[in-house]
C-alpha cells in the first residue's frame, strides 16, 4: 500500500523493524531507540523519521502506544515537495543529525489528530482522498520542520559544532567521500592521529568516523538509485568503486538488499534526472 498507518504497543513492537517506505514514527514515554545500530535516547513526546531500508529497534521503560505513518516515495515524493515542507536533509537523509525531534504535547496531539483524518480518508477512498492525504502528510512534515529548525540543538551540525576537528572532518567528508574511504586520509589532512579524530567525531555525532564514511557513501548510493536513471555500474564508478560487484556487496551489507532490489522496491523518483 502506498500509505498506511500502523500502531503498536512497545511490548508488541517488531524486534527489527524495517520498511521500504518513508516513515514518521510517533513515540511517547521514555526509552532508547536505535536506527541502523546507532542508539538515541528519547523522552516525553517524540517524532522520528526513517528513510527506506533503515532498521529501527526500540527499548522503552513503558508500554505506550507507537504510531507509524508510512508512505512510498512514488506516492509522496520528498524531493518534489522539499521547498514546501523544508525537510529535505532536515528530517530525512541527514547522517549528522539525530533522526528524531522532541515535540510539545500540543503538537504531538495535533499530529495524532491528523493521523486520524488520514485513517478516515484511507477508509473512504473518495475521488479526492489522495489529494487530501498528501496535504495532510505535507502538513505533518511542515510542522516538524518548523519545530526542528526552531531548536538550536537540532540545527544542521555545521552551524553549531564547537569542536573544530569534528567540524573539519564533516567538511572534508562531504568533499572527498567518493574518492577517500579510509580514516587515515582524514586524520592526515587534519594533522591529528586516528584516535584523536575518532574521539572528537564520536563525541559530536555519536558515530565513529568509519560509520559516517560508510553512511555517507550509502546515502549517496540511495540518492543516485532513486533520483537518477544511471545504471548500477555507472553509480558504482561515480562513487569510486572500480568493481560493480564489490559495490553491490558493499551496498547490500549496509542496506540489507542489493542496489537492483532497492531501486525496484523504492522506485525511481518523478524528479529523476540522468545526472545530478
Amino acid at each position: 500500500m502506498s500509505v498506511s498507518i500502523q500502531s503498536y504497543h512497545v511490548s508488541g513492537f517488531p524486534s527489527d523493524f524495517n520498511t521500504e517506505n518513508y516513515c514518521v514514527v510517533l513515540l511517547k514515554g521514555s526509552g532508547v531507540f536505535s536506527v541502523d545500530q546507532i542508539n538515541y535516547s528519547y523522552e516525553n513526546f517524540t517524532v522520528l523519521f526513517l528513510s527506506p531500508y533503515q532498521k529501527l529497534k526500540l527499548v522503552s521503560d513503558t508500554d505506550d502506544e507507537i504510531f507509524i505513518l508510512s508512505f512510498h516515495g512514488d506516492y509522496y515524493c520528498i524531493e518534489y515537495h522539499k521547498e514546501e515542507v523544508a525537510c529535505n536533509g532536515l528530517l530525512f537523509n541527514n547522517i549528522y543529525l539525530n533522526p528524531s525531534i522532541q515535540l510539545s504535547e500540543a503538537n504531538y496531539s495535533y499530529i495524532l489528530g491528523i493521523l486520524e483524518h488520514i485513517r478516515h480518508e484511507l477508509s473512504e477512498k473518495h475521488l479526492f482522498s489522495e489529494s487530501i492525504i498528501k496535504t495532510y502528510i505535507q502538513l505533518i512534515l511542515a510542522i516538524c520542520s518548523k519545530e526542528k529548525s526552531g531548536n538550536p540543538d537540532d540545527l544542521p551540525s555545521g552551524s553549531r559544532i564547537p569542536n573544530k576537528n569534528a567540524s573539519e572532518f564533516q567538511k572534508l567528508l562531504e568533499l572527498h567521500f567518493k574518492e577517500e574511504k579510509e580514516l587515515s586520509f582524514y586524520s592526515g589532512k587534519l594533522n591529528i592521529t586516528n584516535n584523536t579524530l575518532s574521539k572528537a567525531v564520536k563525541k559530536e555525532f555519536n558515530k565513529t568516523p568509519s560509520q559516517l564514511i560508510n553512511e555517507r557513501i550509502t546515502l549517496e548510493s540511495k540518492k543516485l538509485l532513486h533520483l537518477t536513471y544511471r545504471s548500477v555500474k555507472e553509480i558504482a564508478s561515480d562513487l569510486g568503486f572500480n568493481d560493480e560487484f564489490y559495490f553491490s556487496r558493499y551496498f547490500k551489507k549496509s542496506v540489507g538488499c542489493s542496489p537492483k532490489k532497492y531501486r525496484e522496491k523504492v522506485g525511481i523518483s518523478i524528479v529523476a534526472k540522468i545526472s545530478m
